[in-house]
C-alpha cells in the first residue's frame, strides 16, 4: 500500500476547492461525532444511516425516518469505521479532489462524488444481497475521484511516501500510482480475501467515476492529459 502526500497539479479554474474541502472536514467532523458517542448510539447511527443490503433488498425495517431507505446509498459514505479508515480516505480526497472539482466546477463535482458514492453503496448491495453488515465509508466516492483523475491527468506526477533508506516522498506518474492501486481493487474483487474491506463498493465507485467524468467535466478540460 502507498501513501499519496501531493501532486504536482495546479488548478486552472477554481481559487479554492470549497467542496471537497467541506466534504473532508463534515467527514471528520462526523466521525469525531461516532468517536465519542456510546456504543448504543453509535448501533442507532448505523442502523439508521449505514448501507444494510439485505434491509434494502427485503425492506422489513425503516431505516431513515421521513425518507426512503435509499437515503443510505449516500449516509453511508460519512460514516467511518476507525480512525485510520477516516484518515487513509481523507487524505485521497484531499490529494486528488480538489483537481476533479477543478475539471468539473463545484456543483458538478458535488453531484460527481454522491453519485460516484451511491454506485458503491449500490455495487456492494448487488454483490451480497441478503448481507446485514453495515457498510461505511467514503471508499466509493473516493474510488471514483481516482478513476477521473487517472482519466484526465495520468502524466501528473503524485508523491508518494517510499522507503529507501529512510521513508522519503518519490515522484511517480499518476497511471503508475493510481493503475496500480486499481489493479489492487480488481485482483481483490476477483479473489476476496475474507477480510471487512467491501471491495465491490471500491469497484461501484471506478466505474461510476470512469464513466461520469467524460460527462461532468469542463468542455475546455482535456482527457488522457492531452
Amino acid at each position: 500500500m502507498f501513501i499519496p502526500l501531493y501532486d504536482h497539479n495546479p488548478k486552472k479554474y477554481l481559487a479554492r476547492s470549497w467542496v471537497n474541502h467541506s466534504l473532508i472536514v463534515i467527514n471528520l467532523i462526523v466521525f469525531g461525532i461516532q468517536y465519542i458517542l456510546p456504543t448504543s448510539a453509535e448501533e442507532v447511527v448505523l442502523i439508521t444511516m449505514a448501507v444494510v443490503p439485505g434491509w434494502l433488498s427485503e425492506p422489513l425495517i425503516d431505516q431513515v425516518p421521513f425518507l426512503p431507505d435509499q437515503t443510505t446509498l449516500v449516509t453511508y459514505a460519512f460514516l467511518h469505521a476507525d480512525w485510520m479508515h477516516v484518515l487513509s480516505n481523507m487524505l485521497f480526497l484531499w490529494v486528488f479532489g480538489d483537481n476533479i472539482e477543478d475539471a468539473m466546477g463545484h456543483i458538478r463535482y458535488l453531484v460527481f462524488y454522491l453519485a460516484c458514492a451511491a454506485a458503491g453503496g449500490l455495487a456492494h448491495m448487488l454483490a451480497d444481497p441478503a448481507s446485514t453488515a453495515p457498510l461505511v465509508g467514503a471508499s466509493g466516492a473516493v474510488a471514483g475521484v481516482i478513476a477521473a483523475y487517472i482519466i484526465l491527468f495520468p502524466k501528473v506526477r503524485i508523491y508518494v511516501l517510499a522507503k529507501i533508506i529512510v521513508p522519503l516522498p518519490v515522484p511517480i506518474p499518476a497511471l503508475w500510482v493510481l493503475g496500480l492501486w486499481i489493479g489492487m481493487q480488481l485482483f481483490f474483487v476477483l479473489f476476496p480475501d475474507g477480510g471487512p474491506t467491501a471491495w465491490w463498493a471500491h469497484m461501484g465507485g471506478l466505474i461510476a467515476g470512469a464513466t461520469l467524468v467524460f460527462f461532468m467535466k469542463r468542455s475546455t478540460v482535456n482527457l488522457f492529459g492531452r
